[in-house]
């Protein structure tokens, strides 16, 4: 993934030429759910290699929600790891085999 700048928009490139646009919105307040998900084929390695990046994974220690200390959960769902975009939004990497 790449990501670019334009004129107050972002665009995430992907491989295989599939774009995400993003753009910014007045008075926006962060969502209390996840909003995207990245399918990856291993989670423990798109963790690793996030975190080598300055990613920080939401640890949660709560009865529906249990991660360990690198911010993985598995388990219950699918292998998933939780991480904020910098306006607060929560964004995901999970095992694309779910």
């Amino acid at each position: 993934m790449k990501v670019s700048e334009s004129h107050g928009l972002l665009t995430l490139h992907f491989a295989g030429g599939n774009n995400v646009l993003i753009y910014p919105k007045p008075n926006h307040a962060p969502a209390t759910f996840t909003i995207l998900n990245f399918p990856v084929g291993n989670v423990d390695k798109a963790v690793d290699e996030l975190a080598k990046r300055g990613v920080r994974f939401e640890i949660y220690n709560t009865p529906d929600i249990k991660t360990n200390e690198k911010g993985i959960m598995r388990g219950k769902g699918p292998t998933i790891a939780w991480f904020k975009d910098p306006a607060g939004n929560i964004f995901s990497v999970l095992d694309e085999g779910t």
